[in-house]
């Protein structure tokens, strides 16, 4: 089964920009992962919000340590107000238009 994962980034106000294009720079090869379905960036009165969906758990974990992700510590580092609020969601069974 996919697991969902929605994760809020709240840049400092004056790093905004600069946040926004570390993870426009990464997307592509955050696409590239084995078990990727959707990694797609949201903004929202300044916070970023990525909406991911991984055809597994397994595929998720590894996306946690794979180097995509790993090279953004230290392009966000003084850039963001804290780490980012990562939600992992439960799909309720409301048939496929209601599933991500």
């Amino acid at each position: 089964m996919s697991v969902v994962v929605v994760a809020h980034i709240r840049p400092l106000p004056e790093h905004l920009d600069a946040v926004r294009e570390a993870f426009l720079e990464v997307l592509p090869e955050v696409h590239a992962e084995p078990g990727c379905e959707l990694y797609a960036l949201h903004e929202t009165d300044g916070v970023l919000v990525m909406v991911e969906k991984w055809e597994s758990q397994e595929a998720l974990s590894t996306h946690m340590t794979a180097p995509a992700l790993a090279g953004l510590g230290p392009k966000l580092a003084g850039k963001v107000a804290g780490a980012p609020e990562v939600e992992v969601l439960t799909p309720l069974p409301v048939g496929a238009k209601g599933t991500l």
